[in-house]
């Protein structure tokens, strides 16, 4: 018997709208915070494997800012390493974003970095300013699936706007290419202080794929102060609206 598409694609990814953004679960194939088990194994063939560097050695870690979601050391190493479907992975420490081996507790922000102004000021309302710096389109995908009624994070006020007039900060998707680094720090500027910045995607966070390219301009990163990274290549839209929510401490499950 012939399968309706429709049919498979549920079954595949489950119910899609979200009633409940922070629930423990992420529904369908999602490669979310990696668990590294203390199984000792070759660790150089295991760093040899990830094509940006994301996998340290001594002990076996992962960097979430670098890692592509590839699997690879998963499909090589399953007894090593296995990516679980928590979804809950964005930060506002860098450092934060680095799980080594043994580690089962989540991925969070640091309260103590938290500007006191981001909660006073954007808990009811909070304005960005998208910003494509190079970027696949696959990370915008998932930003613009944010707003849409499956996850709808416009019924907590978060919203995209054009005008970076109208923002309160911007979020950069793309590992800033030279062609739009002097586009991204004209529209950060534009927007009235205080501000926020959000790296959204491995490419944003720490060049990717295209890390160390003559064909990119990071010295925006390098100069400003970043208030929340949301990793993932792309990040799932529940990744980042759950870090979103955690950094200006705004909950609403209905």
């Amino acid at each position: 018997m012939q399968i309706l598409p429709e049919v498979q694609i549920l079954y595949r990814l489950g119910k899609q709208y979200i009633p409940d953004v922070t629930a423990p679960q992420v529904p369908g194939p999602f490669k979310g915070r990696p668990a590294i088990s203390t199984e000792r194994v070759d660790e150089d063939a295991l760093a040899s494997l990830c094509p940006t560097g994301a996998i340290g050695k001594a002990p076996v870690s992962i960097d979430m800012g670098k890692c592509v979601m590839c699997g690879e050391c998963a499909f090589a190493f399953p007894h090593k390493i296995k990516f679980t479907t928590d979804y809950k992975i964005a930060t506002n420490v860098r450092e934060r974003l680095v799980v080594k081996e043994g580690e089962t507790g989540p991925i969070s922000l640091d309260e103590t970095k938290v500007r006191n102004e981001i909660r006073s000021l954007f808990g009811r309302s909070l304005k960005l300013r998208e910003i494509s710096a190079g970027g696949s389109n696959a990370d915008e995908a998932e930003l613009n699936a944010c707003g849409n009624p499956n996850f709808d994070m416009g019924r907590f006020g978060i919203e995209f706007l054009a005008s970076p007039r109208h923002c309160d900060g911007i979020v950069i998707t793309g590992p800033i290419s030279e062609n739009m680094a002097e586009a991204t720090r004209i529209c950060y500027e534009a927007i009235p202080s205080p501000k926020l910045i959000i790296l959204v995607g491995s490419d944003a966070i720490s060049g990717g794929i295209f890390a160390g390219s003559k064909a990119l301009n990071r010295r925006f990163i390098e100069e400003h102060p970043i208030d929340l990274y949301v990793p993932g290549n792309p990040p799932h839209p529940l990744t980042f609206v759950n870090g979103i929510l955690e950094l200006i401490r705004k909950r609403k499950t209905r």
